[in-house]
């Protein structure tokens, strides 16, 4: 066959397998588009034109408009396209707070968006925060109700500090991705202005009278210096996840009838382990609308994209292609097979292959005896090799030198192989989770002894987070305290490095008290005797501990309970060793939402006081059971610390108090108000020690224990237990600390929102 008759009955082919004619995209005698959107089925402008109500597109005028826009009929967005790979991507609303020039807050544009039918993607958006003075907060949840909060802080002095098409790092904006969970229904965000001491966003107003937050997908916003002043878009684009029902394909196949891939050439696929539902596509050659019967049409892949190489010639196929060699030449003709190379003769390559067998014949018995054993030394140089790197990656360097520092005091009860912490864990099975957070995941294991374990799996990714693991381990392994969770072992032989703890039973405080069927165990008495062993602990590692410790940490979700109620403290991943001839340190700031000391701001310093704030939130929070920062109402749009201290100031002590605190004495819950209101104090050297204030829950406790033991205690028994309390208590006069009756001007302004670092 000539060239131009092979050339000829090639264009034949290609006109046989080509379709001209325009693929269906909504079923017939539906609108297609809605104004300027293209309006695919299964989504549809009326029941009839839709799979079901799921998909039901409104579209109707705006009064800004002249055409037609499509909206969600549940929140009322603006649909600015869809795709048949499971994606819609909407308009979404700015959340905003303005001030005046005396920094008087004028107006606050809080929004909670909930999602009926379809998911906020948590991996394609982000929160954006803009401001020189503004903290943006968000509070997610998914489709199961459980809630996740998160935020970041915008900074800046003047307009000149911004850069153009600089990063949203934290100077005039900053972003944070939104929690990884499964599949968000429900976003509740805003922006928080005059976060920083005493400044009131009043600095900034000339050039930034408002703060904004907005959820955007990501790669859609560039910070410019005219955003500080205002904010031109009210809206930015949001990606969504939407699928067909909840079952998956396997499920929604045994019904046929409600089955939505309805095209011949279409399949069925999951669209993946976070999401519910399946999606449809057309097979590889094909294209259209799998959700319509024939929506799947056929096209010419080789006049098109394909793979064949430059000297190959391309043959549609029905659903495929196919690249032909020329002749003399062999291979499958693709640039990523065995393209085209020449044929060689039958006679050289016989020659090649018997010169090729007998040169192996020849040597193989030499080869297999020098190839053994060099094997059996590769593979142990290798593992040996592959251990000292993972030791070395997982810091085991850097441990050496921490024990040498401490002169040899730190001691590793045993290093466990990694075998045995797979076989306690089931291979680190996603069922015996525990908890995770920002440190790392920790898992629920049992030992060969029958020891019942938590496993620290660290997430380590930078140096940084690396010196915070090796910082645990030598942190918890010089404390000894009844009421810090104990360190039985590590292993660094893996890629990420592994801690073994005691197994604490019961879950934590903050479990405790915000859920109703556990607040209930939390009588005055226990919450009394936690307090009285969180301070101790806090106490041992400021004062009595051979080196002072910082925890930098201390909340009510990092203390757990065992099966008597008994405190432990844990989580010490934060914490910092401080050099006896250091009084301080500074730091980053570092923590939870609500807990931050606010005096970080202005010093930049790290002292044991800051501990002693963040104590003064958890009392905060056995005392009245509330969480240390709610926010998203009015009524409740604030920090735990600065509502704590308002409503003592206002004498309201008992309107506040937990319900489930029903027998205990008030003169005492009063004194232990008073000690939390004293650890709240704004500066640092206004706030007890964390050693005075041990030494007072402790007196308070003995008077409670002498009550709760007796009920026939005399009123002078009584008087003269509390006068004991009382005389502990004084110590606070005998070291100089200020005066138990002085009070501080306390603000929301000064308690810092911020989420730096949060875990």
């Amino acid at each position: 066959m000539d060239v131009h008759s092979k050339q000829l009955l090639l264009m034949v082919v290609a006109v046989i397998y080509t379709k001209v004619a325009t693929q269906p995209v909504s079923l017939p005698n539906c609108p297609t588009k809605c104004g300027n959107v293209t309006i695919p089925f299964p989504f549809g402008t009326t029941n009839n034109c839709s799979l079901d109500n799921t998909f039901l597109i409104d579209c109707n005028k705006t009064s800004s408009t002249s055409t037609d826009v499509p909206f969600l009929p549940q929140t009322n967005q603006s649909v600015l396209n869809i795709s048949l790979d499971g994606e819609l991507r909407a308009a979404w609303p700015v959340a905003s707070d303005c001030y005046s020039e005396n920094g008087t807050k004028l107006s606050q544009i809080i929004q909670d968006i909930n999602m009926t039918h379809f998911h906020i993607s948590p991996t394609k958006n982000k929160l954006i925060a803009v401001g020189c003075d503004t903290v943006g907060v968000l509070e997610a949840a998914d489709s199961g109700r459980k809630t996740y909060a998160t935020g970041c802080v915008a900074y800046c002095n003047n307009r000149t500090d911004i850069v153009a098409n600089q990063p949203c790092s934290g100077i005039g904006c900053c972003e944070i991705q939104l929690p990884q969970v499964h599949m968000l229904t429900r976003v509740l965000y805003g922006s928080y202005g005059g976060i920083f001491y005493n400044q009131s966003h009043s600095k900034v107003h000339d050039f930034n009278p408002c703060g904004y937050a907005f959820l955007i997908e990501n790669g859609s916003y560039s910070l410019t210096r005219s955003d500080l002043l205002k904010l031109k878009n009210k809206e930015f684009p949001v990606l969504l996840n939407w699928t067909v029902g909840n079952q998956t394909c396997l499920q929604a196949q045994k019904n046929l009838f409600n089955y939505a891939c309805k095209a011949e050439k279409s399949t069925c696929y999951d669209p993946g382990t976070n999401k519910s539902g399946y999606l449809c596509r057309c097979f590889g050659g094909y294209r259209g609308n799998p959700y319509l019967i024939n929506g799947c049409e056929e096209y010419n892949e080789c006049l098109e994209h394909n793979d064949c190489v430059e000297e190959a010639t391309c043959i549609d196929l029905p659903g495929s292609y196919h690249c032909l060699c020329p002749e003399g030449y062999e291979g499958d003709g693709k640039n990523n097979g065995t393209g085209c190379s020449p044929k060689s003769s039958t006679k050289s390559r016989k020659d090649i292959m018997l010169t090729i067998a007998l040169s192996v014949s020849a040597s193989l018995v030499a080869l297999l005896i020098g190839s053994f054993y060099a094997y059996l030394a590769f593979k142990k140089r290798k593992f040996i090799k592959l251990q000292e790197h993972f030791f070395q990656q997982n810091g085991g360097l850097l441990l050496q030198q921490q024990i040498g520092r401490h002169g040899g005091s730190t001691e590793i009860a045993k290093v466990f192989k990694v075998e045995e912490l797979k076989e306690a864990t089931n291979n680190f099975d996603q069922g015996k989770i525990l908890g995770q957070g920002g440190q790392g995941i920790v898992y629920k294991g049992v030992l060969q002894n029958n020891r019942i374990v938590a496993i620290k799996k660290s997430k380590i990714s930078d140096p940084n987070q690396v010196e915070s693991f090796i910082n645990e381990v030598v942190v918890l392994s010089q404390i000894n305290h009844r009421n810090v969770v104990k360190i039985l072992g590590c292993c660094l032989e893996t890629e990420v490095p592994l801690v073994v703890y005691e197994f604490i039973p019961n879950g934590t405080v903050y479990e405790h008290l915000h859920d109703e069927t556990q607040s209930i165990k939390l009588t005055w008495k226990t919450r009394l005797r936690i307090s009285k062993e969180i301070a101790g602990v806090l106490a041992y590692l400021h004062s009595a501990a051979s080196t002072p410790i910082i925890h930098r940490d201390v909340k009510s979700s990092n203390i757990l309970l065992d099966q008597n109620l008994t405190a432990k403290v844990s989580d010490f991943g934060a914490s910092r060793i401080v050099p006896l001839d250091h009084s301080q340190i500074n730091t980053l700031v570092q923590g939870t939402l609500g807990y931050l000391d606010p005096e970080y701001f202005h010093t930049s310093q790290l002292t044991e006081k800051s501990d002693v704030y963040r104590f003064g939130v958890v009392l905060a929070e056995l005392l009245t059971g509330k969480k240390a920062l709610s926010f998203g109402r009015p009524e409740v749009d604030r920090n735990l610390a600065a509502y704590f201290v308002s409503s003592m100031k206002q004498g309201r002590l008992l309107h506040i108090l937990d319900k489930n605190i029903d027998e205990a004495n008030i003169e005492q819950l009063k004194e232990v108000a008073h000690i939390a209101e004293r650890c709240l104090r704004v500066k640092g050297e206004d706030r007890p020690t964390m050693k005075e204030v041990a030494m007072e829950l402790e007196g308070i406790l003995v008077v409670e224990e002498r009550r709760w033991g007796s009920d026939n205690l005399s009123s002078e028994e009584a008087e003269n237990l509390l006068k004991t309390a009382r005389s502990i208590k004084n110590i606070e006069d005998v070291v100089g600390g200020s005066g138990i009756n002085s009070y501080e001007s306390y603000s929301l302004n000064q308690i810092s929102m911020s989420l730096i670092g949060g875990r």
